[in-house]
This record gives structure tokens, sequence and C-alpha cells, in this order.
């Protein structure tokens, strides 16, 4: 499966633990990030990511044009509602192609956790059918 991952600043930390976490399961899927998220996620994880540009410098156009190629399987972008800041990733155009593309989207913690584990179990094998 491809896993996508952009986050805010304020949730790179968050997601740098959510990937040291899963890295038994992330490990067995191609990863691909912008690219400070990408870099973070290595440095912190040893887990292998196909990096992008930095998300608001193209990275989040890169990896939307994955997700409506239907290369991207699963999505998690950790956005922070309460300081958006003008020079990061836009949610809304990620958001809006994954509805289209019916592709599995985490905005928080708590989904991202769930999307993960689920493909841990074997349960987005449906994705691979649907390409």
């Amino acid at each position: 499966m491809n896993i996508g991952f952009i986050a805010h600043d304020a949730k790179k930390t968050l997601l740098q633990n959510l990937c040291v976490a899963y890295r038994g399961i992330l490990s067995k899927h191609t990863l691909y990030a912008t690219g400070t998220s990408g870099r973070l996620i290595e440095e912190a994880s040893g887990l292998n990511v196909r990096k992008f540009l930095a998300g608001h410098v193209g990275g989040v156009q890169q990896l939307a044009l994955l997700i409506e190629q239907n290369e991207l399987d699963l999505m998690v972008f950790l956005c922070d509602p309460l300081k958006p800041k003008k020079h990061e990733p836009d949610a809304h155009q990620i958001v809006t192609l994954c509805d289209v593309h019916n592709v599995p989207l985490a905005t928080n913690l708590a989904t991202a956790e769930l999307l993960i584990k689920s493909l841990g179990r074997g349960e987005m094998e449906w994705r691979e059918i649907y390409r």
C-alpha cells in the first residue's frame, strides 16, 4: 500500500511519534511525504520515505497528484485547525481529493491510529481491488 503523510508545523512531533509507534506496520508499505515531514519521519523512525518538496512550495500538490492518479491508498494529514499559518499546506485540497477518489484520510491522531491498525490487520486490501 502507498501511504501519504503531511503535518502542520505544530503537529510534526506528533507525526514522528506516530511513525515510531507503528514502525512495524509502516515498514511493510511505501511511504510518501512532503519534504520536511518526510525527513523528520526518517530521522525519528528509520523508515524509508519518498520525499516531495516542502508542502508550501509544491509538496502538497505532488501528493495531490498521487491521489488523483489513484496511486495513494491512505493519507495522514495531521492538521492544526486552531493555529493555521499562511505558509503551511492547505488541508482543504487534500480532504476534497480524498473524498472524490475514496482514499481513507486521517486528520488527527485518533483516526490515524485506527487506519494504521486497520492496515496492519489487512483490512485495507479493498484498496488494491479499487485500483
